[in-house]
């Protein structure tokens, strides 16, 4: 069972890292500013959602 959850665990950390990644460089190519860029990377998904469904 703990191995189990250890691969979900790994999972989600990946999945946030790419979200936090993926804003950060769709804030930077947008915005042009390091302190949009951190605040769209702390939002991470969120903000990729709000950008696919807005641009």
């Amino acid at each position: 069972m703990a191995n189990s959850t250890n691969k979900v665990t790994e999972s989600v950390r990946g999945g946030i890292t790419l979200g936090s990644a993926l804003a950060i460089a769709i804030s930077w190519s947008v915005n042009e500013s390091i302190l949009w860029a951190i605040i769209h990377g702390l939002l991470s998904w969120l903000y990729v959602l709000y950008y696919a469904l807005f641009y």
